[in-house]
C-alpha cells in the first residue's frame, strides 16, 4: 500500500500555514509545518517523501533563497511558491529557478489541492524510480530476487553471471509471467555495461513508425532521445521481439551492422511467444535472429520449479500479510501438495496474485488457497490434484516449507523451532543440511 505523502508548509505567519495544513489534511496528505525557511532545513533532506509549499516573503531566509537551498538538497524537490500581491515577477523568476508552480494569494484551496496531487505524484515517481535505479546496479540483489534453489533456477543464476560477463547479444525466451524482464536487469547489472546506460523497449507499444522513431529516430523535439543512440556503449533491452515488423527488422539488422561489434551496444531481446508452432526463429529473418541468438537463455515454467513454488509462496504471502497488516496463511500439507502440482499457466505472475487473494481470504476468515487453484477448462470447473508427482516429493517440499516458515517465525531460534516441531537438535540438523537452510539467514 502507497505510503501518504508529506507536505512540508512553510509561512511565518501561523494562521496562513495552519489553514494550509489543514485543508491539506482533509485532503488525506500528512502534512508537517514550520515557521521558517531555518526550521524546515533541519527537516528537509535529499530524497525527503514528499513536496514543499512556501511562502516567498518570510523574514530572515526568503522563499527564493530557501528554493535555492532545496535545489541544493533535492534538484528533483517539487516545491510550490505562494506569493502575495504583486509578487507574480518573482513568481516567475522562481519557476525560472526550478519551481514546481505557484500559488497567489488570495488562492482557491481546490487550486492547491490539484496542485498537491500532481506534485507529489511527480515526486512519487521520481522516488520510486531512484529506488529502482538504485535496485537494479546491484547485481548481486537482482540475482537474490530470482528466489529459489532449484536445479533449474541454480542453473538460471549461473548462466545469468556466465553470460553477463560475455560480449554478445542475447535472447531470452520463457513463458509469460517467468521474470523475463527481471532477468534482463540482472544480466546488464553483473556484467561490464553495469555503469552504462540500460534501456528498455516494448515493441508491442507502439506502432511500426512510432516504434521506428523511438529506436532509430529522426525523433520529434517532444520524443525521448533515439533508443539506439541513448543506449550507446549500453543495454539496450526489446521486449516482445516477436512484434517487429519485417521493416524494423531489417533496420535493427543494420543498426547492428552498422556498429561493428557487440563491445559498443548490447542488445538483449525477449522473446513472448506463446503459440503453438509458432518460435521466435520462425518469426524473425534468420540474419536478425541468429545475430540477436548469439548467446540464449531460457526461463523455466514456475511449474519446473519444484519446492520454489513454496518457497515464492511463503515470501509472497507474508509480504502482503505486511502490506494489509494481517496475518498470513498458514498451508495445509494437502494446500502444499496443491500448490506443487498446479499447472501455474500465468507462472510466477499469477502465483503472485494466488499469495495475495490467499492473505485477504485469510483476514476475513474464510476460503481456501485449494478455492483459489481452480481452472477454467471448456467451461468445467475442474480442481487441481496432487495426481501424477511421487509422495516423496510432496512430503519433503512441504518439511521445508515448514521448517523454513518455523525458523523465519522464531527467528532463527533453534531451541523454539526445536519444541514446536517437536525435533531433536540433531535431526532438525540434518533437515536443515538436507534443504540448505542455514540459521543465519533468520537471525535478526
Amino acid at each position: 500500500m502507497a505510503q501518504a505523502m508529506k507536505i512540508a508548509v512553510v509561512d511565518d505567519e501561523q494562521d496562513m500555514r495552519q489553514s494550509i495544513s489543514q485543508w491539506l489534511a482533509l485532503s488525506g496528505y500528512d502534512t508537517e509545518t514550520y515557521p521558517s525557511a531555518e526550521e524546515a532545513l533541519k527537516g528537509i533532506t535529499a530524497d525527503y517523501p514528499g513536496i514543499v509549499v512556501t511562502d516567498i516573503r518570510m523574514p530572515g531566509m526568503d522563499g527564493m533563497q530557501f528554493l535555492r537551498k532545496l535545489k541544493g538538497i533535492d534538484s528533483a524537490l517539487p516545491v510550490i511558491m505562494i506569493t502575495g500581491h504583486g509578487d507574480v515577477p518573482m513568481a516567475v523568476e522562481a519557476m525560472r529557478l526550478g519551481a514546481y508552480d505557484f500559488l497567489e494569494k488570495p488562492f482557491n484551496p481546490d487550486r492547491m489541492t490539484a496542485l498537491a496531487k500532481k506534485a507529489t505524484g511527480a515526486r512519487r515517481l521520481t522516488l520510486d524510480n531512484r529506488a529502482l535505479r538504485r535496485e537494479l546496479s546491484d547485481g548481486g540483489a537482482l540475482i537474490r530476487k530470482l528466489i529459489g534453489n532449484s536445479p533449474v533456477m541454480e542453473r538460471l543464476k549461473e548462466d545469468i553471471l556466465d553470460l553477463g560477463q560475455a560480449d554478445g547479444h542475447v535472447l531470452i525466451e520463457g513463458e509469460t509471467g517467468t521474470g523475463k524482464t527481471l532477468v534482463a536487469h540482472a544480466l546488464h547489472a553483473v556484467g561490464a555495461r553495469a555503469s552504462k546506460k540500460f534501456v528498455l523497449v516494448s515493441c508491442q507499444a507502439y506502432d511500426d513508425d512510432a516504434l521506428a522513431r523511438r529506436l532509430f529516430g529522426p525523433a520529434d523535439p517532444d520524443e525521448p532521445i533515439p533508443a539506439m543512440e541513448e543506449v550507446r556503449g549500453g543495454t539496450l533491452v526489446l521486449e516482445d521481439i516477436e512484434a517487429l515488423s519485417k521493416e524494423n527488422q531489417a533496420r535493427l539488422l543494420t543498426a547492428i551492422n552498422d556498429q561493428g561489434t557487440p563491445g559498443e551496444t548490447r542488445i538483449v531481446a525477449i522473446c513472448n511467444l506463446q503459440d503453438e508452432g509458432r518460435t521466435c526463429e520462425s518469426t524473425l529473418r534468420p540474419d536478425l535472429f541468429y545475430r540477436l541468438a548469439a548467446l540464449r537463455i531460457t526461463v523455466p515454467p514456475l511449474r519446473n520449479r519444484g519446492e520454489d513454488i513454496l518457497t515464492l509462496f511463503t515470501r509472497l504471502s507474508d509480504r502482503f500479510a505486511e502490506e494489509y497488516g494481517c496475518e498470513a496463511p498458514q498451508v495445509s500439507a494437502q494446500e502444499a501438495a496443491q500448490l506443487l502440482q498446479a499447472p501455474w499457466p500465468g507462472n510466477v505472475r499469477q502465483l503472485i496474485n494466488v499469495a495475495e487473494r490467499a492473505v485477504l481470504q485469510n483476514r476475513r476468515g474464510s476460503g481456501s488457497i485449494a478455492s483459489l487453484l481452480m481452472t477454467d477448462d471448456d467451461s468445467q470447473t475442474q480442481a487441481i490434484t496432487t495426481e501424477g508427482k511421487p509422495l516423496k516429493e510432496f512430503v519433503e517440499a512441504f518439511e521445508r516449507m515448514l521448517i523454513d516458515n518455523t525458523m523465519r517465525r522464531h527467528k532463527g531460534s533453534i531451541v523454539n523451532v526445536m519444541e514446536e516441531l517437536q525435533l531433536p537438535r540433531r535431526t532438525l540438523n540434518e533437515k536443515m543440511a538436507k534443504y540448505g537452510l542455514q540459521r543465519s539467514d533468520y537471525v535478526g
